[in-house]
């Protein structure tokens, strides 16, 4: 598939199976084979993106989508960016995970079991919550957009799309109240580079997982503070991440590792009782 080429994706079925906000799908039944016409389309996403690469904190978004598949395909590949997303097959979900969680961007389609996207985005806005929301809808006639734009929406993405598109606009939305940065973030010999996803040591060049790459972002934009496992979960891991057990404390105990290597000192040092702090060594 060649870059920015719109895809045709089949139209939501009638609740084929609940998707949680980790991407589980319960009781998904795929024999139909124009589904595969969708399938790993994350994938795409994926390697479009690494040449693609913006200067922002790890955000964190919430994707509507009944569709089994294009959901879960479009959490993998906004995953790959470097986000942390929670996805939602139904509207009342979503709507609850709306009002409960702080999120930086929602996705919301328009025609969702339950409560409509319409209707959540009318929800929110009462509710003096005022996240960007991105409508997804097959609805395509000029007086469909106007009308979800005036619900409270900030932009809405006309389906099939290009995926392309879709993750520019998620782009421009999440850079709206962004001042201008270094893209370099620096912590002693410590160097991460949010342009081209390099970490550094000295000038040693540290690979990264995802996960690991997202921890070490987020501590370095918050040098000195202590943070707790429950924080670093909301900015850097899904939903449930914090209920799993122990996973903050083996990411930071690989990252510490990777930073280490060569005998260096350790920056991140561990808070009993509270949590973690990127700081000098004592």
């Amino acid at each position: 598939m060649r870059h920015g080429r719109r895809v045709n994706c089949p139209p939501a079925a009638p609740r084929l199976a609940r998707v949680d906000v980790q991407g589980t799908r319960h009781g998904a039944s795929i024999s139909d084979p124009t589904t595969t016409i969708c399938y790993n389309i994350a994938d795409l996403i994926g390697k479009m993106s690494k040449s693609q690469s913006w200067n922002i904190p790890i955000m964190r978004i919430l994707i509507a989508e009944d569709h089994p598949l294009l959901g879960a395909d479009i959490k993998k590949g906004l995953e790959r960016c470097h986000y942390a997303v929670d996805l939602a097959a139904n509207g009342d979900d979503a709507f609850e995970l709306g009002l409960e969680v702080i999120y930086d961007l929602i996705i919301l389609d328009i025609r969702l079991p339950g409560m409509s996207g319409l209707e959540i985005c009318r929800q929110l806005r009462t509710q003096n919550i005022v996240t960007p929301i991105i409508f997804l809808s097959a609805l395509s006639e000029v007086e469909e957009r106007v009308n979800g734009l005036d619900q409270g929406a900030d932009d809405y993405l006309v389906k099939p799309f290009a995926f392309t598109e879709l993750e520019a606009r998620v782009r421009a939305l999440l850079r709206r109240n962004q001042q201008p940065k270094d893209p370099i973030l620096r912590f002693l010999d410590l160097t991460l580079d949010t342009r081209t996803h390099e970490a550094r040591r000295g000038e040693r060049l540290v690979t990264l997982s995802h996960k690991e790459y997202a921890l070490l972002d987020f501590l370095l934009r918050h040098p000195r503070e202590v943070l707790s496992r429950t924080t670093i979960a909301e900015h850097v891991w899904d939903y449930d991440a914090e209920h799993l057990s122990n996973i903050i404390d083996v990411y930071v105990r690989y990252l510490r590792n990777k930073l280490c290597a060569e005998g260096e000192t350790n920056l991140i040092q561990t808070i009993r009782g509270s949590g973690y702090q990127l700081k000098e060594a004592d």
